[in-house]
Parts: structure tokens; sequence; C-alpha cells
């Protein structure tokens, strides 16, 4: 089989999150995992899985329902240290569920901007905004490694298990550098491998690629990465309890041996 071209890629992974976008919240996907029912379907199973990534009965209380679909693998907006009037710069943002969360503590001086590159996502996050009155939260479409945002605008960038999804990771990071102010800071939660995918598994460019699991990087090459956009103080703390709710990603592939969730933060 030749080989997927960059943007097929990214037309596998918007496909399968746009599948997630349109469905009704009672039924939607669930986890960023291969199969679309792999884990749990409805709305207080997000619930349940999202405590397992730390956030607090609080944190999905505040968002409108249908913002959070469960596809993360940590929760960003608790290492930012977001502090009020920050502007917040969201990469990937779903339905918008860490957007609202983030909108919380920024407050009304604040600003937080969504970027996510399928429509149907875009569309939903919007409609989530307007029905919970977030004033100071913005989506826009656009590709994370072509962000519709200005130079040197916002304070902190943060990510829920997307990154991984680009096939131009090191492009992701030279427009994370480029947007941030000086001395801005990235704080994200994402995928990492922790040993070498099996063939079956890495040459998988569909259903593994779009399951945030054969895209996904060594924690030395995201930091080789990061330092080549002109990062410094670089942290990537790989989360070993994580491996808990990985293994139930696609059961009976033992993906929890080669992959990890991290949290990576770093500084401009």
């Amino acid at each position: 089989m030749s080989k997927l071209t960059n943007d097929q890629i990214r037309q596998n992974v918007r496909g399968r999150y746009q599948k997630i976008a349109v469905k009704k919240p009672e039924a939607s996907s669930s986890c960023c995992s291969p199969a679309e029912s792999s884990c749990c379907d409805s709305p207080a199973d997000f619930d349940a899985i999202s405590a397992k990534l730390g956030y607090s009965s609080e944190d999905l209380a505040a968002a409108p329902e249908g913002a959070n679909l469960g596809l993360g693998c940590g929760n960003p907006q608790a290492i930012a240290e977001l502090q009020a009037g920050e502007h917040v710069l969201d990469l990937g943002s779903g339905g918008g569920f860490d957007c609202f969360l983030a909108s919380r503590q920024v407050g009304d001086q604040g600003l937080v901007i969504g970027v996510d590159m399928t429509p149907e996502m875009i569309s939903r996050a919007r409609e989530n905004a307007i029905k919970g009155k977030f004033n100071n939260t913005e989506f826009r479409l656009g590709e994370i490694e072509h962000l519709p945002v200005a130079d040197n605008s916002v304070h902190v960038i943060i990510s829920n298990c997307v990154i991984n999804l680009s096939p131009d990771k090191q492009q992701v990071f030279h427009e994370a550098y480029r947007v941030l102010r000086s001395g801005g800071r990235l704080a994200i939660s994402d995928i990492v491998t922790t040993a070498e995918l099996p063939p079956e598994i890495k040459n998988d460019m569909n259903e593994y690629y779009s399951g945030c699991i054969s895209g996904a990087s060594s924690i030395a090459e995201i930091e080789w990465m990061l330092r080549e956009s002109g990062f410094t103080e670089i942290s990537i703390e790989p989360k070993d309890e994580s491996r808990t709710f990985l293994k139930d990603w696609v059961p009976g592939a033992n993906v929890d041996q080669y992959i990890v969730s991290a949290v990576i933060k770093a500084r401009k």
C-alpha cells in the first residue's frame, strides 16, 4: 500500500471526528480510540472517563451539556496555572470542553480561542458557547499546523490528546511558538510512546492513527521538536497511571505497553 500523504491523514482524522461531532450527545463516541464504541457511550460515562483524567465534579458540572465528548487523555487546564485576564489558545478544541473550563479561570477580561479543523466540531462548540453564555470564548476553523491566530498574541496554549494526530508535529510546535507571547507557556496533555509500536499498529494510518495511537511520538522526539522550535524550560512527565484507561482503548491489543499519557510543558 502506498504511503498516505499528510493531507490524506488529516482527511482520515477529520472524517472520524466529523462523525463524533454530529452524533447526539446520548449516542456519541467516547475516548480517543480506534473503535468508536470501544469505551462507553453516554454523557454519564463521559463524566466517569473525565474524572479518571483528573477533572473534578465541579469541572464536569460547569461545562454545557454536549461539550464533554470523552476524547482527552488528561486535564491540560489543570496544569496550565491560568490567571485572570490571560489569553488562552486550545489546539484541537473539539466540543469546547477545555475551553469552557479555561474561560472560567481567565474571567471576563481574558479570552479563550479554540481552533479545530472539523467544521462540525466548530459548529457544536459555538452552539455550546451560546448555550452556556461563554462570551469570552470563540472558536475558529483551522489546522493546528497553520493557526488562524496572530503572532505573539496568546499567553498560554493548551491541548488535550490532539498533537499526536498531526502528521507534521514540528510545524505544530513552530506555529505554537509563533503565536505565543514572549514568556508564554505551553501546557498540554498528549500521548507519547514508551516502546516501539508493533508494525500492525504503527503502519495503520487510518484507525490506529485517528485513534491517537500510531501517530504518537517518543518523549525524546517531542523534546527535540520543542527545542528545534525555540522552546525552553521543557518538561515531559509521563503518567503511568494513565495505562489503566489506555488499555481499554483497544481491548486485547495491549496498547498500554507502548503508549502513555504525558504532561508536556514548555516556555517561549
